[in-house]
């Protein structure tokens, strides 16, 4: 049993106002961060018996409201973030829940090992990733994060801590992976690990000309270990979906004669310096450009020069070519204080041409261009709450200011709707405005009261929330609850 906390959290716990990763949602909450999995416990009985609801928050990579619980309990549990058991042997890797993508690989990539999948920044923890079921650039070939978890311990808001598998409850399992948070905390994983044999890899440069181009090029290449393409959001016509698409594979065993070397944790670092710039400067000049006409001479710089390396290839370590995202710290300051939200859409491979092409022309009509666009390919997965399909997802990342909020959020829902359309989905990680309605279209409603029955079972008192379960999910995951879409208005004054 853990010990009670002395002081009561409503005493003890401080009020913070949080933030979404994207910076246009906030929330005050009452604070806590305990150090060790008895701690978290004790502090998860606390709120219970005090009769505060209970949010988890990781490293806060979450772009909209997922790691916000407005009034209640938020509980950091990045302190949790022990090693528990490495085996080189078999690339077999176990750690607590608060351990970061960055503390893992460190760790590894020495040994020859490097996380199976990972997303494109290195700061989330392995608990958020598990949470979310997180991505990266090589789904289409080996599925999400989820598909490499052997085996997580999972701490219930009634105290149990249940060993969860494959095996050990498969139909829990297989809903805590991707399942927000909110059947308890991830406090241990066991995850297996890939077998690399160099520190680099072999990128591929590919610029094409038009959406049609992208998508003939991109799956040209799906034999490629790695694919990801950057699209210029911003001209229409011919030149509608003009893109960079980067490819990489493993170098086998004897392909690089600096294997050994290139292995080493000091050859996995970033530059300091881009362009000249200290890095840690770079956003305030970037800020400078994040506006409809910098961005538009930005982009255009970009695709032009990416001609130059267009179908060539080069060597690049794995975190040089995995975590563009921290290339520039802050980067996300350049939106300015209204910040932004990322829009992610998954759409079926049947569907996809013709609705992205759709995407990218409505936002351009309504003259809210995406500033980023970010093309993958994606598999299914078998996890309760998944978001992955046999398809393609565009990510776009859209300033958020007072004067554009309103268009921006009516934008959304027509984008929303033409995305439902083609039978697409969504990601719960990058979302800041789905209702109700456009979640049970997408998810389906069996399989949201599926999750909500399993959440019943080990959280009858409701004491997990967070802002996204209140906002989008629970009115339809939860049959007793009205199923009511928020007005434009009323999204805008939660974020």
């Amino acid at each position: 049993m853990p010990r009670p906390l002395a002081t009561p959290l409503r005493t003890k716990a401080p009020w913070r106002v949080l933030a979404g990763f994207g910076g246009a949602g906030h929330a005050a909450c009452r604070f806590a961060a305990p150090e060790t999995v008895e701690e978290l416990a004790a502090t998860l009985e606390a709120a219970k018996a005090e009769g505060l609801t209970v949010g988890f928050r990781g490293s806060g990579r979450s772009y909209g409201d997922a790691a916000l619980n407005r009034e209640g309990l938020v509980i950091d549990a990045t302190r949790i973030n022990r090693m528990l058991r490495w085996e080189p042997e078999t690339g077999v890797f176990e750690a607590e829940g608060g351990m970061t993508i960055e503390g893992l690989w460190r760790r590894t990539i020495e040994d020859g090992y490097w996380p199976a999948v990972v997303p494109g920044t290195m700061h989330p923890t392995l608990a958020g990733c598990v949470s979310m079921n997180i991505h990266g650039k090589n789904n289409f070939r080996v599925g999400s994060f989820g598909e490499h978890v052997l085996e997580l311990d999972l701490l219930t808001p009634n105290g149990e801590l249940l060993t969860l598998s494959r095996q050990q409850r498969p139909e829990l399992f297989h809903a805590v992976i991707g399942g927000m948070g909110l059947l308890g905390a991830i406090t241990r994983l066991k995850l297996q690990l890939k077998r690399v044999h160099s520190g680099r890899l072999s990128v591929g440069s590919i610029t094409t000309r038009n959406l049609e181009e992208l998508f003939d090029a991109f799956e040209a290449n799906l034999h490629e270990d790695y694919a990801v393409a950057w699209v210029d959001c911003m001209p229409g016509g011919s030149s509608l979906g003009r893109a960079q698409i980067h490819t990489a594979r493993y170098l086998e065993p004897g392909e690089d004669p600096e294997a050994q070397v290139s292995l080493h944790v000091e050859r996995q670092g970033l530059p300091g310096h881009i362009l000249g710039v200290p890095k840690s400067s770079l956003w305030r000049i970037m800020r400078l450009f994040t506006n409809n006409l910098g961005v538009r001479l930005t982009n255009f710089a970009k695709y032009h020069s990416s001609w130059l390396s267009h179908d060539k290839r080069y060597l690049q370590s794995h975190v040089g070519f995995a975590f563009l995202l921290d290339y520039v710290p802050n980067w996300r300051l350049a939106y300015g204080p209204g910040g932004l939200i990322q829009y992610q859409v998954f759409v079926p491979y049947d569907t996809a041409r013709e609705c992205l092409r759709d995407v990218l022309t409505m936002c351009q009509q309504a003259g809210q261009p995406s500033y980023l666009g970010v093309l993958k390919r994606h598999r299914p997965d078998d996890f309760t709450l998944s978001y992955a399909l046999d398809g393609w997802s565009l990510a776009m990342d859209f300033r958020v200011t007072p004067k554009r909020q309103r268009a921006l959020w009516e934008l959304t829902e027509r984008l929303t709707e033409r995305v439902l359309a083609a039978g697409g989905k969504f990601y719960f990680a990058k979302d800041s405005v789905l209702s109700p309605a456009n979640v049970e279209h997408a998810y389906g409603r069996e399989r949201l009261e599926r999750f909500a029955a399993l959440k019943q079972e080990l959280d009858p008192e409701r004491l997990l929330t967070t802002d996204l379960w209140r906002r989008a999910v629970a009115p339809v995951a939860t049959p007793s609850a009205p199923l009511v879409a928020p007005s434009p208005e009323a999204a805008a004054v939660s974020l």
